[in-house]
């Protein structure tokens, strides 16, 4: 095999577990060919990303030639300057206005709302863009019915955001072979994925960026506050004691970090029994009042433990799209009094 045809070769070469070739992907920066022996040089910028191209070129190659050195190029590293809460960096400015939206404990439906709320902008005209940046737990391509897609890339070689119910899309979940695969990743790798979704996607011009965030006060709230301008922080509590013992820390975090906040949506609010109508407070009643008076920001709105919400959220249709009126109402309401509450640019 000569020069030529090695190069050929390795440009057809797919890049494991993914659609794209090394080729495509433009990783293979030179070839040669000389008495037997192979010099390849990549153009990967991780290590771990070095490790895995190399070891699928030996697994294909290794055997036509009497040996192979396969080096990385050294290139210059992606700007990761952080800014600070006080002055952030705007790594999307594409975004007229970026909304966070947390929650100080897991399995209080924070990416529920999340989705709702950013489908309910787009149905008032809005170019909408989400961002799961709950890497450890995404949960956003389910809700989306974008679960079964995987990342694509465009001529210019940026990622390709799925779309459905006017939102653009982004979630680690459409990187990885299978929705169980766990990433182990440290903070440090986790920011960097996020950095890399807010600068390496098409997104285009957005009216607004919704961002789910993890649940807490980590790494991920820190950077993303000291690395894009946040225009209003949208917090998610149950009326349940420990919920809003957590939802007082997340509250204490945004106002430290200077991100301005929208208000509180208290979901599973109550229970309504389908057959008596009767009134259930599952989750205790007044921690969403109980929070919005303590810390002076508005309560959006209440959200009822409802099974078509469950059903519909599990199955990929949202129920302010797919929902009765009724369930509709929620998350519109919710809407139309965050808007009141802060100054959007639109």
């Amino acid at each position: 095999m000569n020069t030529k045809e090695l190069q050929e070769a390795l440009n057809a070469l797919a890049y494991p577990g993914l659609s794209r070739t090394l080729g495509e992907l433009k990783l293979i920066s030179e070839v040669k060919v000389s008495d037997n022996h192979a010099q390849i040089e990549l153009l990967t910028v991780s290590d771990d990303s070095y490790l895995t191209v190399k070891s699928a070129i030996e697994a294909s190659f290794s055997k036509d030639f009497a040996s192979m050195n396969i080096t990385k190029k050294m290139t210059a590293k992606k700007d990761m300057n952080y800014g600070n809460s006080a002055t952030p960096n705007n790594r999307a400015p594409y975004a007229a206005n970026v909304i966070a939206v947390t929650s100080g404990k897991g399995g209080v439906g924070k990416s529920t709302v999340s989705v709702n709320l950013a489908i309910a902008l787009a149905q008032k005209g809005y170019r909408v863009g989400i961002l799961d940046a709950d890497l450890y737990g995404p949960n956003i391509p389910r809700l989306t019915n974008t679960d079964m897609e995987k990342i694509k890339w465009n001529d210019d070689n940026k990622i390709v955001p799925s779309e459905n119910y006017g939102l653009k899309i982004m979630s680690v979940a459409l990187t990885t072979p299978t929705s169980d695969t766990p990433l182990v990743w440290r903070s440090s790798v986790a920011v960097s994925a996020l950095i890399q979704f807010l600068e390496d996607v098409a997104w285009g011009e957005l009216d607004f960026l919704v961002i789910d965030m993890p649940p807490g006060t980590g790494d991920i709230q820190l950077t993303m506050a000291q690395e894009l301008p946040i225009t209003a922080g949208v917090i998610v509590t149950t009326p349940q004691l420990v919920a809003s013992d957590d939802v007082s820390r997340s509250i204490r975090m945004f106002q430290d970090i200077h991100v301005p906040m929208a208000g509180l949506v208290e979901n599973m609010s109550y229970f309504i029994a389908p057959d008596t109508g009767i009134r259930y407070d599952i989750f205790g009643t007044g921690g969403g009042e109980r929070l919005s008076a303590r810390y002076n920001i508005p309560l959006l709105g209440q959200i009822p433990l409802n099974m078509e919400i469950r059903e519909g959220s599990d199955n990929g249709e949202p129920p302010v799209v797919l929902g009765n009126d009724t369930l509709k109402s929620y998350y519109r309401e919710i809407v139309e009094n965050m808007l009141k509450s802060v100054k959007f640019r639109v």
